[in-house]
């Protein structure tokens, strides 16, 4: 082991490079290096130039790897970026991703997202993944508050992170926690949006005992008002403790997260009824929901993990974790009637209860054999989630997009029972081997994970079992990373993603009945290149995913694995310094999805739900040469159109927005002060953002203005 001797504390803006002294001073640390190659806690991948990614990020199963090793797509967003960005949602943090994009309201109470054309965290299952692991992170909204960066993996990740708990495959995003730093923290950030919706962040860190081993930090944040929606108030307290210490040979980490956000009024995506055109977007500030329909959710999640090394070489690691998330909420989903906008809007009462456990251990190692440089890890791990959910529904109201119509109250009771409507037990084991050669110009991954799916779905009348599938499937990776030359790496992939497969509907022959997991496939080749300031990635990937459907047999319907939606995209990442003046950060993703298999003649060869050709995300930043301290930012998003149904007869139209913003770091009474100021949607736009699997579609957002101050003691 070596010692990192203490320094003054230094305070790094992500661009303007103007660095300011604190009167902080760093206690003398001891920093473990033994079974570093195989640790995962305190090693993650450094900055990258610029600082707004990372040069790598957290691989699953294959722990932390710099992007350059990676066989896959990986982008790690830092929490310069986080917070430069007044970024408060993970959904904010990935409006910088061209393969990502978001699906829901953005005056709404949850986030899902679209990855490479694929849908992920829709429905009442939480499928981002937090610390590495499923079944920790906040199943409907996911604040930053904890994050220490946002890591997306494209790609199906069944070998990497275990099977998806609501089976998507088109990538994985994962929340890296918060830790300690080696220099003491007090920084605090008040900030205001319109149209009077304001709060404050508290993040207080320190390091404790002789050798600085034990860290300890907290984040904490409140806040509430009017939101530029109209009729919308929210309210929003989150608290994040994050402890961990690290020792010679062992390291430990114990996160706690606990947050509520409660809405009047919360922005809903809308139901077109088939067979209409779809109207124009109104006033991204309309709302037709009522203020006294509203949502309260309560999330509490944990995760401990620890790593011992037994040797140089080899490391033992561990986790457990799990929470709760429970969801009570009086609105109704909008269903469009026609072209001209009017709306029916049923309210329900519903109660959701999600509750989840997720454990994993396992050993990680490295060796040689011959001229082969070997890291093999191997895992055992599970994840258990169930959902209880409850209901009454009012009577239909009408009212219209574009003249919202007071509704009077309705008060629909509370349900008096909750009943267990699903439970899903995941458990499966892992092997891999990353094999380096030739000084690691030549480095090949394989490995698979046999995985056991048991679910089973309950009548909330009766709570007897209607369908349930209790299945096993071995699911492969093979990558390849070859590097002609140090800072050009050539990668490819093949990897299975799987997925639940879909229950037959009461009108089959074989109703009740549960299919087989299903087997996605992704086929992939890219192209690496780091400049040394900047950095370019180049994807091409096909991923093919099957489906359930209703096809003859024997005078019936049977239902079987029939379907499939084929995805074949192009992705051009960039990030990274033009000069020591300008960043940028984004690209372009195109995507041609197909329905290459269906039961009918007339949606085969139709372009999927909300998969546009087309998401362009460009942003750029600017160090001011006439004056010191001052960033010029802006960003533009593109986002071709979407068909709404699979027959391809209702879509919504293509958009393009420009955030713009700037930001000053000056100093008050010697303390580094940070001034920032975003401005959304700069020209008002009226649009609609994006289709969600089930072919709902919703409001993008309003002009939104946002200013805030942060301040380190």
């Amino acid at each position: 082991m070596k010692l990192r001797v203490g320094s003054l504390a230094v305070l790094l803006t992500t661009v303007s490079h103007v660095t300011l002294a604190q009167d902080t001073t760093v206690l003398e640390r001891i920093e473990v290096t033994a079974g570093r190659s195989t640790a995962t806690i305190g090693s993650e991948p450094e900055a990258y130039a610029g600082g707004q990614v990372a040069r790598g990020g957290r691989v699953g199963l294959l722990g932390n790897r710099d992007f350059l090793d990676t066989p896959f797509n990986i982008t790690g967003y830092t929490s310069q970026t986080i917070e430069n960005q007044g970024a408060r949602t993970v959904a904010d943090v990935l409006a910088n991703d061209p393969s990502v994009r978001s699906t829901h309201a953005s005056g709404g109470m949850l986030d899902s997202f679209y990855i490479r054309g694929f849908p992920l965290n829709e429905g009442n299952f939480g499928e981002v993944a937090f610390d590495g692991v499923y079944g920790v992170a906040p199943t409907y909204r996911l604040f930053t508050d904890y994050a220490e960066r946002v890591e997306v993996l494209k790609g199906p990740t069944a070998l990497i992170y275990g099977i998806s708990p609501n089976s998507g495959v088109g990538g994985t995003i994962n929340i890296v926690p918060k830790r300690a730093g080696d220099v003491d923290l007090t920084r605090l950030t008040t900030d205001y949006a319109s149209d009077l919706y304001g709060g404050g962040h508290l993040d207080f860190s320190r390091r404790f005992g002789e050798e600085r081993q034990f860290g300890v930090r907290f984040n904490g944040s409140y806040h509430g008002g009017d939101t530029g929606i109209d009729n919308q108030s929210r309210n929003v307290a989150v608290g994040a403790l994050a402890l961990d210490y690290e020792g010679e040979g062992f390291r430990a980490t114990l996160d706690v997260i606990g947050q509520r956000e409660d809405f009047d009024a919360p922005q809903r995506p809308f139901f077109p009824t088939a067979g209409i055109e779809i109207p124009d977007a109104p006033d991204g500030r309309s709302n037709v929901q009522e203020p006294w329909e509203w949502s309260k959710s309560e999330d509490l999640s944990w995760l401990g993990r620890v790593e011992y090394d037994l040797s140089d070489n080899v490391t033992l690691f561990g986790a457990v974790g799990g929470g709760n998330s429970r969801v009570e909420r009086l609105f109704g989903t909008p269903v469009i009637l026609n072209s001209a906008g009017d709306v029916s809007i049923t309210p329900q009462n519903f109660v959701f209860d999600v509750d989840r456990l997720t454990a994993e251990t396992g050993v990680r190692a490295t060796f040689d054999t011959d001229a082969v440089e070997h890291t093999v890890t191997f895992q055992v791990s599970g994840l258990e989630q169930s959902l209880a959910r409850g209901s009454n529904s009012g009577t239909a109201q009408l009212t219209n997009l574009f003249n919202p119509l007071p509704r009077p109250r309705q008060d629909v009771p509370q349900p008096s029972h909750v009943p267990r409507v699903s439970e899903n037990v995941f458990y499966g084991v892992a092997l891999s081997d990353t094999m380096s050669m030739l000084d690691e110009r030549l480095q090949l991954t394989v490995g698979g994970r046999w995985q056991r799916i048991d679910t089973e779905n309950y009548s909330p009348a009766t709570g007897a079992v209607t369908t349930s599938s209790d299945e096993d499937a071995l699911t492969p990776l093979v990558g390849i990373v070859v590097k002609p030359w140090d800072n050009v790496a050539l990668y490819a992939n093949y990897v299975e993603g799987l997925s639940v497969g879909d229950s037959a509907p009461t009108t089959a022959i074989n109703a009740g009945e549960t299919l087989a997991p299903y087997r996605s496939k992704q086929y992939e080749i890219g192209t690496k290149v780091d400049l040394g300031r900047m950095a370019v990635t180049v994807s091409a990937f096909q991923i093919e995913k099957p489906f359930g459907q209703l096809e003859a047999s024997g005078g019936g319907l049977v239902f079987v694995e029939g379907g499939e939606q084929r995805n074949r995209g192009l992705e051009l990442n960039i990030f990274g310094e033009v000069t020591s003046e300008v960043r940028v950060l984004g690209g372009v993703t195109f995507i041609q999805g197909e329905l290459t298999k269906t039961n009918s003649a007339a949606t085969r060869g139709n372009t999927p739900i909300g998969v546009p050709s087309v998401q362009v995300k460009l942003g750029a930043e600017w160090d001011t040469p006439f004056m010191e301290g001052l960033t010029l930012t802006g960003n533009v998003i593109h986002t071709d159109e979407q068909y709404v149904n699979t027959a391809n007869t209702q879509e919504i139209p293509s958009w393009t927005r420009l955030d713009l913003g700037a930001r000053y770091l000056t100093e008050i009474n010697q303390k580094p002060v940070t001034f920032r100021a975003e401005v959304e949607n700069v020209f008002d736009l009226d649009y609609w953002s994006g289709v969600a699997s089930f072919g709902t579609i919703s409001q993008g957002a309003p002009l939104t203005v946002q200013v805030s101050m942060t301040t380190d003691f």
